[in-house]
């Protein structure tokens, strides 16, 4: 009998835990011949939500947890659940209900029709705000032009995986992580099916506008750069630029004797230069923050309870 995990990252959702594993139960009583396994993880919660997961553990042998010693992020949490699964396949959902449960036979279905990933997108966001919606389309568009991954619009970690696609997903070992583009980036036959967008079951969203933003930063310097490459035709744009303003000034002077006046676009053009400046240097300043973070080789998480035997605890490797 070939085994399903259903991955689960938890932080703070304590009023929904037992909502989602009544719902999701259902779906999965009714497959025959594949037996499942939850695996939770929690992400240094602190409304009581490890209390809640100890106590599914204890009245169901199919219910398995992790949890952090802090909150290190739902990134570090999804590579935790895929490094400990063990089985067949894997499901990557969340805790609010927003991933449909009913959608997994469909997923089942389509991995078990030659596809290693399907991968359910939301169609519609009309619950999030008009702004939200444009810099999301935005991003994944910018995105794909920029690097060698491609990300459909309303791409999500709602995702079913076969063993090859898990294990090359876990062999990506960064501790700076966007799912997003590694999901992408490994490569793999993958089948996209939509969903309507839903409200949470209870509970509201960890994510504000600027951890979005933030987000989106990490996920553009994690596989594409090209921001560096723009700094660098700025920088020659603007160097070829002050050549030829410098020779013109050289002939004005020549021609016609110094001319006092100027002050005001003197001002403007050191102000525009230093902006430039600045903003290649943060560019810069992304990339080298990302390298110090990798080579400090700090682990991805630490583990400080499970219920997982043999673990692949808080190591990369």
């Amino acid at each position: 009998m070939k085994k399903v995990n259903i991955i689960v990252p938890c932080f703070n959702e304590s009023q929904v835990i037992d909502l989602f594993f009544n719902e999701t139960v259902k779906v999965i009583s009714d497959i025959k011949d594949y037996r499942f396994e939850f695996i939770f993880i929690d992400d240094g919660s602190s409304d009581g939500t490890d209390e809640i997961l100890k106590r599914l553990a204890e009245n169901f042998d199919f219910v398995k947890y992790i949890s952090f010693s802090r909150n290190f992020g739902k990134e570090s949490a999804m590579y935790a659940g895929l490094k400990n699964s063990d089985g067949d396949f894997a499901v990557l959902m969340d805790a609010d209900l927003q991933h449909p449960p009913k959608l997994i036979p469909e997923m089942l279905s389509a991995v078990l029709s030659g596809y290693d990933c399907c991968s359910a997108n939301r169609s519609t966001r009309e619950k999030s705000s008009r702004i939200l919606n444009f810099c999301k389309k935005r991003f994944y568009s910018f995105v794909n032009k920029i690097s060698e991954v491609n990300m459909p619009d309303g791409a999500g970690d709602f995702r079913m995986m076969n063993r090859k696609m898990i294990n090359a997903v876990v062999a990506m070992s960064e501790v700076q992580r966007f799912s997003k583009g590694i999901f992408s980036w490994v490569g793999f036959k993958t089948k996209n099916i939509s969903f309507e967008n839903v409200e949470r079951a209870a509970g509201e969203t960890k994510w504000s506008f600027w951890k979005l933003f933030k987000y989106a930063l990490d996920g553009i310097t994690a596989f594409s750069t090209t921001p560096l490459k723009i700094a660098s035709v700025l920088g020659i744009f603007i160097s070829l630029s002050a050549f030829i303003y410098l020779i013109f000034i050289i002939v004005k002077t020549l021609a016609f004797g110094i001319d006092a006046p100027g002050y005001a676009s003197i001002i403007t053009i050191l102000l525009f230069i230093g902006g430039i400046i600045i903003l290649s240097c943060g560019i810069l300043g992304e990339y080298i923050a990302k390298i110090y973070m990798e080579v400090k080789n700090r682990p991805i998480y630490i583990i400080r309870d499970t219920n997982i035997e043999n673990q692949n605890d808080d190591y990369k490797n």
